[in-house]
């Protein structure tokens, strides 16, 4: 594994981590604007929520066996490391980290808890007029109903978390000088003085491991018929 001792460039995140992220945003971007009516139409909106659960599959997947910086278990610390790592940078104190930073990671996992449960329920709701999740027919007309409630209020926590989400990436940007994005568009940042390249696993096993989610999604959808 080559470590980076002097200046230059080093890669952090793999193009499956990569692709992730931005098909991810704009699933959840095309899930808006057709639930309100903005473009297409809502068999759209429900296209764009059974992707999101098949990105968030894969995810978790590639987050057990993909590339160091993509395993929970690298990146994952736990609420005491991500206080301790808001203490420091409050006191002014800035520490690049190789992936995502302790607090970053909690909110990777709220977003990705998030849009998975946003996408689950949306499987159940229904609108009582044009529109309904594949699996609606599979529960009580009110028990969709409650979960057509809850499906609007997780989007609304989504929505409130992502907008954090974007508040961090910016303050970042601004006040701490660190770019979060480009590294998450290109894959490489500048090298950390000491730390080493983290262990890539091959684009072919996430593949194989997006097909699996794929197919367990489109299992899933035909239990509905």
């Amino acid at each position: 594994m080559k470590t980076s001792t002097t200046g230059g460039r080093m890669r952090i995140w793999d193009s499956p981590v990569r692709l992730f992220h931005w098909a991810l945003v704009a699933l959840i971007l095309l899930a808006y604007l057709t639930a309100e009516g903005v473009v297409f139409s809502m068999d759209a909106h429900v296209l764009a929520g059974e992707g999101v659960l098949t990105l968030i599959l894969f995810r978790f997947f590639w987050g057990l066996v993909g590339s160091d910086t993509a395993r929970f278990s690298q990146f994952v610390k736990g609420p005491g490391a991500a206080i301790a790592y808001l203490k420091a940078a409050r006191a002014g104190e800035h520490h690049p980290h190789l992936g995502h930073n302790p607090a970053g990671a909690l909110m990777v996992l709220l977003l990705m808890a998030l849009a998975a449960a946003q996408a689950v329920t949306g499987l159940f709701s229904a609108d009582d007029i044009l529109t309904e999740g594949p699996l609606a027919s599979l529960v009580s007309s009110s028990t969709s109903g409650l979960i057509t409630e809850v499906h609007g209020f997780l989007f609304n926590l989504l929505m409130a978390a992502i907008l954090l989400h974007i508040a961090a990436v910016v303050f970042y940007l601004i006040v701490k000088k660190d770019n979060l994005i480009r590294p998450m568009v290109l894959g490489v940042r500048a090298a950390i003085p000491g730390v080493a390249e983290p262990k890539f696993v091959s684009p072919i096993i996430a593949a194989a491991l997006l097909a699996l989610a794929v197919g367990i999604v489109y299992g899933i959808i035909s239990l509905g018929g």
